[in-house]
């Protein structure tokens, strides 16, 4: 494991642990279980495996301006953890439409075919892209050195509704890689700080290696303008706090569910152990937001999309709230 990743991780404890929510030293909570081991807002299925969608444009509509990739320089590449990079592309002269958080482009490794993944990060003239490498075209993606070319095409997609979040409290839940369609909402909500109340921030990994932008948790924890809580299905004795599954925090972070708003985005079995948590909580389902990624394979609605029951993932989402996705909601239609 990594040092940085493990020395942030207790930074982030060690500093801005929620009150009441840390383990006794070595204590694992009963709860404990294994969390899906991919996020599926990068392309993977259900079982944590990526699918890799291949092939140029189809040439029918797309939601958005772009009908085929635009070349983009990468221009930074960094390891998040053994099997996902960080691409950061320069669309400063792409000609694509300005991204919001929460949104998704393709990606298109040339000669191989091209694959949704949410944007990780949004700066002027540049986006970034978070990958896991499992399949043939996720692992040239994410292999590409700087210097070099992808296509991109998007931004595509509803993204999240930090409007409606304004004058509330956020929490904010993310599971494994699901921290990197979050993280440009994180950064938006720091850049506006005083439009809302308290905010929270609650992760999830399954080890301190799986642990992702660790330089961002740090920054954010010493910052001290939200709190942030990790937790790791396991670790070493070394690791005194948190252990078990993130929605397990859920609980204590919901201070007024009145004047709560959630964003949440991991595995589907996490989103919807922490989709509970806070309706249990009483937080309102239509202030639940949750990234459907998972289900988006084109971005075309001409192409007839990818559907999860009434829902049309590429026209109405990835972001959609949880009141309209109850019945997505339960295990036997995920």
């Amino acid at each position: 494991m990594g040092a940085a990743a493990w020395d942030v991780g207790r930074a982030v404890i060690d500093l801005a642990g929620l009150d009441g929510l840390a383990a006794a030293p070595g204590e694992v909570s009963h709860r404990t279980r294994a969390l899906a081991g991919r996020s599926p807002h990068h392309g993977d299925d259900e079982g944590g495996r990526r699918r890799d969608h291949g092939g140029l444009s189809t040439g029918r509509p797309p939601i958005g301006p772009a009908l085929s990739p635009v070349a983009c320089r990468v221009v930074d590449r960094r390891s998040e953890t053994t099997d996902a990079v960080t691409l950061s592309v320069d669309v400063a002269d792409a000609g694509l439409a300005a991204a919001r958080p929460g949104q998704f482009t393709l990606l298109y490794a040339y000669g191989i075919g091209e694959t949704p993944i949410s944007l990780s990060g949004i700066e002027p003239g540049r986006w970034q892209h978070t990958i896991r490498a499992v399949g043939p075209l996720t692992t040239a993606l994410a292999a590409t050195p700087t210097g070099t070319h992808v296509g991109v095409r998007g931004p595509f997609g509803h993204g999240w509704p930090l409007d409606r979040c304004r004058g509330r409290d956020l929490v904010v839940v993310a599971g494994g890689l699901g921290l990197a369609p979050l993280r440009p909402a994180i950064e938006a909500v720091l850049a506006d700080r005083g439009a809302y109340r308290r905010v929270t921030l609650l992760v999830g990994a399954r080890s301190p290696d799986a642990l992702v932008f660790t330089t961002d948790l740090a920054r954010w924890v010493a910052g001290h303008r939200i709190d942030v809580a990790v937790t790791f299905d396991r670790a070493t004795n070394a690791w005194r706090s948190h252990l078990g599954p993130v929605s397990a925090l859920v609980a204590a972070a919901v201070r007024d569910p009145d004047r709560t708003s959630a964003l949440v985005c991991g595995p589907d079995p996490m989103m919807r152990a922490a989709t509970g948590m806070l309706e249990r909580r009483g937080v309102e389902p239509a202030r639940i937001s949750l990234s459907l990624e998972r289900s988006m394979s084109c971005g075309e609605v001409a192409s007839g999309g990818r559907g999860l029951g009434p829902l049309l993932v590429c026209r109405d989402g990835p972001v959609v709230t949880a009141d309209a996705a109850l019945t997505l909601l339960r295990p036997d239609t995920w």
